[in-house]
């Protein structure tokens, strides 16, 4: 399983578009950057040259991360909303914040907290695996424990 690439649907989704964009609406661009900078002469002296070489080398790195993730990939999707599981949708409430929050449980590929997505794998994600509604999460931080009560499991 270590060698799993675990996505929801929409994660795999996600990354098939990111892929193709790259492979055609990147390279074209960056082609084009390519041969603008190559027009301007001296090679060793062009900054616009190296800064698009650069910018092709991290394009093409990504684009190879892509496909051997593809290759690897296993998509899970959450079939119950009796226990928490990856691709599960969870409703907690911040006990010393009085907050609720939501997040969905993913694998490490798809995590993004600014979408609030976490991984199975991190210590939230860990915490809250096969966890069920009413039961109280302990999270350990740099800040301390983080206390939250596991409101609502949703698919």
């Amino acid at each position: 399983m270590s060698n799993e690439v675990l996505l929801t649907a929409e994660g795999l989704n996600k990354l098939e578009l990111e892929l193709e964009e790259l492979k055609t609406v990147k390279r074209a661009e960056l082609a084009q950057r390519l041969k603008v900078a190559i027009s301007y002469g001296d090679l060793k002296e062009n900054s616009e040259y190296h800064s698009a070489k650069d910018d092709q080398a991290f394009m093409e790195t990504r684009i190879q991360t892509i496909e051997r993730m593809l290759k690897k990939v296993r998509v899970v999707e959450s079939s119950s909303t009796s226990k928490v599981q990856i691709g599960s949708i969870v409703v907690l409430n911040d006990i010393e914040m009085a907050e609720k929050i939501e997040y969905r449980v993913v694998g490490p590929a798809e995590a993004d907290v600014l979408d609030n997505k976490i991984s199975y794998e991190s210590p939230l994600g860990v915490a809250l695996i096969g966890k069920s509604v009413g039961d109280e999460i302990n999270v350990s931080a740099p800040v301390g424990t983080i206390k939250y009560e596991l409101l609502e499991i949703k698919v």
